[in-house]
């Protein structure tokens, strides 16, 4: 007699399929108190990758018929999802990635298993694609990611928040531009060639990122203003608070995270404190000169 299938089995598949299928198998194995080798052997067995998700059996606790339609009307669309002939596993892992946190580096980093740089030269150029844009469209307004938020996903928002770098919303720097007169650049002859030659300047740039590159929802404010456009950022600081209060939440992928992100910031105000003793050290060193200068002179 065949032995019973294990209810674990296919809820093991259905946590995977859940996370966008990011979630690391050992975590899994700890929520089922199972070994990390039998969700390895399940996820083979089963081929997860190819992605049919259980329709029920005896095994599975019987629900609510109202909850049971939800939860089909959901599974229905995470197969669409997986299932689009027009994409890759890569591409469609991306858009579900892509659709939970707004982030096309981040998604594309976990996605391809590649480095931050490569993620920002090629994520931007995915985006471009028809078939991506048609798929994360579909996906914003099924709204798939609200109808499976988890403790985690709430956990996560708030540490994306509390971590956010602006240089994931805007581009800024200097750029060497022409200097404009009333009937365009203006030209000079040059001494030595006789060639007319444009007037250069050195100015500060400040560019927006498209929006379809950027997490959207860490967007507190953008205003147009008589000094340009502004863009504010969710409070970090109440943020971090609630991080604080509700560490019983983080899986410990993420208190690890945490602890990385942290380090790293006090890396910075490091550098920042020892930047601002440099300037008080030089300021100190310009006023003593010139008090002597001062004295010499008297």
């Amino acid at each position: 007699m065949a032995r019973p299938r294990s209810p674990s089995r296919d809820k093991a598949k259905q946590l995977w399929l859940e996370s966008g299928k990011s979630r690391l198998l050992k975590d899994i194995a700890e929520e089922l108190q199972v070994s990390e080798e039998q969700v390895r052997k399940w996820k083979n067995q089963d081929r997860w990758d190819k992605v049919t998700l259980p329709n029920g059996n005896s095994n599975v606790t019987k629900h609510k018929h109202i909850k049971k339609d939800k939860e089909k009307a959901i599974a229905n669309e995470v197969e669409q999802v997986i299932e689009n002939p027009d994409l890759t596993d890569k591409q469609r892992l991306f858009c579900c990635l892509y659709i939970k946190c707004f982030n096309a580096v981040k998604a594309y980093q976990k996605a391809y298993g590649v480095d931050y740089i490569t993620a920002c030269g090629n994520a931007s150029k995915l985006l471009k694609s028809i078939e991506i844009k048609n798929e994360i469209q579909r996906l914003k307004q099924n709204r798939l990611n609200r109808e499976m938020l988890t403790e985690e996903d709430i956990f996560q928002k708030y540490m994306d928040i509390a971590f956010a770098d602006i240089t994931d919303y805007v581009e800024f720097g200097r750029e060497t531009v022409p200097v404009m007169g009333p009937f365009g650049p203006i030209v000079v002859k040059d001494e030595k060639t006789g060639k007319k030659i444009e007037i250069k300047k050195e100015i500060n740039v400040v560019r927006f990122r498209e929006s379809i590159e950027i997490d959207g929802t860490l967007i507190s404010e953008i205003k147009q203003g008589k000094d340009g456009a502004s863009i504010k950022l969710a409070d970090r600081m109440k943020a971090l608070q609630w991080i604080s209060d509700h560490m019983d939440l983080a899986t410990a992928e993420q208190k690890a995270r945490i602890e990385v992100l942290k380090s790293k910031v006090i890396q910075k105000d490091e550098v920042k404190e020892q930047v601002q003793d440099w300037k008080a050290a030089i300021i100190e060193i310009a006023k003593r000169r010139s008090e002597k200068t001062d004295g010499r002179a008297d």
